[in-house]
Order: C-alpha cells, then structure tokens, then sequence
C-alpha cells in the first residue's frame, strides 16, 4: 500500500487523517511542521505528501516550492489539505506546484477516494 506523508502543525487534524488512513492499510508517516516534512520526504520519499497550507514559519505553498526544487523528490504528489477555501486560493494553490486541494474540514465518507485518484 501506499505511504502517505502528512504534514499539518494541528495534532487533532493529523490524529484524524492518519486514523482514516491507517484504516485502509496506507502507511503513514507525520510532520508538525514544514521543514521537518521535508526533512522526512528527503531520507524517505513518500509516495504522496498532504500538505497543509497555513502553517507558522513555513507554509505549505513554501515548503512545496522547496520541495520541487529538490531532485529525489520534485516528482512526488503533493495535496494541499487546507481550510483556505476563499475565491482564487485554490487556484494559487496549484499554481504553487500543488498537484491537488482537498478542502476542510474533510469528508469522511470520501476522502479516501480523493486521496486514492493522485496515487
């Protein structure tokens, strides 16, 4: 199965994705913040990254312009996961180099499918 890098500095965000996701038999690694999420995906390149967007010191939109600037892990996935959801957010957040936007709070029921369709 699949592995998942979540990157999210709300531990109660993370507890429920990665519960949803452990469920379906994805593994999961987390990060708190965004520069030790890349950290992670440099020693171990997951095969996709959620990426929060508004996070302190670095956001995700920076992290993931980071993280396509390094070669072992400019191709991976990377889904904003994020309750920017305001007219144009979506937009600049693909413009950003995300390959996808999940909004929040989740949708339970699928999630799972919206993950599944990047893998």
């Amino acid at each position: 199965m699949a592995r998942i890098l979540y990157i999210d500095d709300d531990f109660s965000n993370r507890l429920l994705v990665k519960r949803i996701l452990l469920a379906e038999g994805f593994e999961v690694e987390e990060a708190d913040n965004a520069l030790d999420g890349i950290d992670i995906a440099k020693a171990n390149p997951p095969d996709l990254i959620l990426m929060d967007i508004a996070m302190p010191e670095v956001n995700g939109l920076e992290a993931t312009n980071r993280i396509r600037k390094i070669p072992n892990i400019a191709s991976i996935t990377i889904i904003a996961l994020t309750a920017n959801a305001m007219q144009g957010d979506r937009e600049m957040i693909l413009e950003a180099g995300c390959d996808g936007y999940i909004s929040k709070p989740i949708d339970i029921d699928t999630f799972i499918d919206e993950i599944s369709q990047f893998l």
